[in-house]
């Protein structure tokens, strides 16, 4: 199988920054999503929509992860699931995830989940909005991922 970026691409901010560096490498893109989503008319770009079932997207990523993916994702659960198949995860920030910090930021997750139901959830909000430096970090991490993969 050959290397390539899956993407969980319902919310994520980086798909054209993803464009641009897979089109570099000559690396195949997979847009995975519950609904319709507009992609770039190239051969190297595939859509593919899934059911509108609860983790739909998450189960075909997961199922398709391996050793040559890089998997763009924000959702903690799938990365996990993702790096267990042994793929490269990389969150829209450009934050690895990886077999270290996957149980740290699924703790985390849960805590602020409790956080946010709970009467002291009032004052908690989601994560800082989504900035240059972000996109700018994102862009080096998938670069570096997909040049990490080659060489293996």
């Amino acid at each position: 199988m050959t290397i390539r970026i899956l993407v969980d691409a319902d919310a994520c901010p980086v798909k054209d920054e993803i464009y641009k560096v897979a089109w570099r490498h000559e690396v195949p893109v997979t847009i995975v999503s519950n609904s319709w989503l507009r992609v770039p008319q190239h051969p190297l770009i595939a859509r593919q929509v899934v059911d509108a079932g609860f983790d739909a997207a998450d189960d075909w990523i997961a199922e398709q992860s391996d050793a040559k993916a890089v998997v763009i994702t924000a959702d903690i659960l799938l990365a996990d699931r993702c790096l267990k198949a042994g793929a490269m995860v990389i969150g829209p920030t450009g934050k690895p995830f990886t077999a270290a910090s996957i149980g740290g930021a699924i703790a985390t997750r849960a805590i602020m989940a409790d956080l946010r139901a709970g009467a002291v959830g009032d004052g908690i909000g989601g994560p800082a909005p989504f900035s240059g430096a972000d996109r700018s970090r994102f862009l080096q991490a998938l670069d570096e991922a997909l040049v990490r993969l080659k060489r293996r």
